[in-house]
């Protein structure tokens, strides 16, 4: 149920577009956690227009011995009435909550001081000097200069990286050994450095071409390359990081039960369609969702998910996924984006012609479309999405709460007492995804891309149309 809630930054997240695809790995962290990996942060904006995950599950058996799917399924089946931590789960979710809220802060000003120290240190002119050195042809220059920057950029990120997986470790919410680890960093740079070459040498084509409307041609480019990201994610780039197999030769009870609900929904979505995930090799979260568009599309269910969860509440997750396909939140969201993504470009643009005007020569940017100029774009764009969190957040948790809407309709007839269900499934995914348990409002304003767990554990226990004789509002 968890959305990777925002949609590419266009400039340096097109620039760090590749880093999307190493979110795919991490399907699932709570918006909490995925906060606290400047990848993960950057990947979330355009992962999270597409991959609707849910929240993460865990055991901590350095506190707690594991316990086995029989036991854990009748624990999981307790009734809940409100969201509650046991004390020592409570102090550490509040523990990790406020190490999450003080880096949202930290992160992004600190990849802005990084883009500016590119530029004061000298950097960026000189992989622009050895660029061109190389050769005259544009695209050989895109090629060697994006390689440099990338790198720049993302190397002193490595290490803040390398202590949020640390910290995940110690709070037991992935297992993923440090070579697995390092080897995923490895391709996600890759990946960085093939897409962030293409981008970086189209935007500045857009800028040689057209010196005052530059910013609208790739705002209209970013709408097809969006889609086409959203197509190949599930084809391409998630099998890079994960494991897939039928979903019907792991568990093929569950695909006549994912079955059932698809059919309520009206949807069209083949046994061939639905995989099973090996996420255990790297997480112990639990996850179900619908991904890709079109020939691409795919029910995906983490094997974590089949172990620590009961089909009920698998059916749960997986009917507020499908809630977001079903209420069109793909197409909205882009639209509502792309939308803010047009003014922060506008803006951009005119802030970014002023800073150029006053401090090329400090920077020795000889024009607005000099390779050295990068650093620029990309660090107002950084600062004005920083500062459209909360319009961007908000959306994200209006069309949560409507999956979970769904997902109450859905269900209901097909799992006994849906609102429990779905309460259950909420205290569980709070628990083991160590979720605050006690966040500010204005915090939740802010930062939470999904409602505060507390209040959906509420609303699933209070909406009940049927018993008042009415009928749902999106499944009738």
């Amino acid at each position: 149920m968890r959305n990777r809630r925002r949609i590419a930054r266009w400039v340096l997240a097109c620039v760090l577009l590749a880093a999307a695809f190493a979110a795919s790995c991490t399907a699932g962290v709570s918006p909490a956690l995925r906060s606290l990996s400047p990848r993960g942060r950057a990947a979330g904006y355009l992962t999270a227009a597409w991959h609707t995950s849910a929240p993460a599950q865990i055991n901590n058996p350095a506190q707690e011995p594991s316990a086995p799917p029989e036991r854990h399924a009748q624990q999981s089946q307790k009734r809940v009435t409100s969201y509650t931590l046991a004390p020592n789960t409570y102090a550490k979710a509040r523990h990790l909550s406020r190490i999450s809220f003080l880096l949202r802060f930290f992160l992004p000003f600190y990849e802005i001081g990084l883009l500016a120290l590119t530029l004061r240190w000298g950097w960026s002119s000189k992989f622009r000097d050895w660029a061109e050195a190389a050769s005259s042809r544009r695209l050989i220059q895109a090629v060697i200069y994006s390689s440099l920057f990338l790198l720049a950029f993302t190397l002193p990120q490595l290490p803040v990286a390398a202590w949020m997986q640390w910290l995940l470790r110690r709070y037991d919410l992935v297992v993923q050994g440090w070579a697995s680890w390092l080897w995923d960093q490895i391709k996600t740079q890759i990946l960085i450095t093939i897409v962030g070459t293409i981008v970086i040498a189209g935007l500045f084509r857009a800028i040689r071409k057209s010196p005052r409307r530059w910013w609208f041609y790739f705002w209209l480019a970013s709408i097809p390359v969006t889609a086409f990201f959203i197509f190949i994610s599930p084809l391409v780039i998630d099998p890079l990081f994960n494991k897939f197999e039928p979903l019907q030769s792991h568990d093929p009870a569950l695909v006549d039960s994912l079955e059932r609900v698809v059919a309520r929904a009206g949807l069209t979505i083949s046994p061939q369609r639905m995989f099973w995930m090996n996420a255990s090799a790297k997480v112990n979260f639990v996850n179900a969702y619908v991904t890709g568009i079109g020939a691409s599309k795919r029910v995906v269910v983490w094997d974590t998910t089949i172990e620590k969860m009961t089909n009920p509440q698998i059916l749960f997750v997986f009917g507020h996924e499908m809630g977001h396909y079903v209420l069109g939140h793909i197409p909205k969201g882009l639209a509502l984006l792309e939308a803010l993504f047009f003014l922060l470009f506008y803006i951009g643009f005119r802030l970014s012609n002023r800073v150029l005007q006053k401090r090329s020569q400090a920077w020795r940017i000889h024009a607005p479309d000099d390779w050295a100029s990068l650093p620029v774009y990309a660090g107002i764009l950084l600062l004005l999405l920083f500062v459209a969190t909360p319009i961007t957040n908000g959306m994200s948790r209006y069309f949560e709460h409507q999956a979970d809407q769904y997902g109450l309709e859905v269900t209901h007839g097909i799992t006994p007492d849906s609102g429990q269900v779905a309460a259950q499934s909420f205290q569980i995914l709070g628990e083991i995804d160590m979720e605050d348990p006690a966040p500010s409002r204005l915090e939740i304003w802010w930062f939470w891309d999904h409602p505060w767990i507390g209040d959906r554990i509420k609303f699933a226990l209070e909406y009940d149309p049927w018993s008042k004789g009415k009928s749902a509002e999106f499944v009738k």
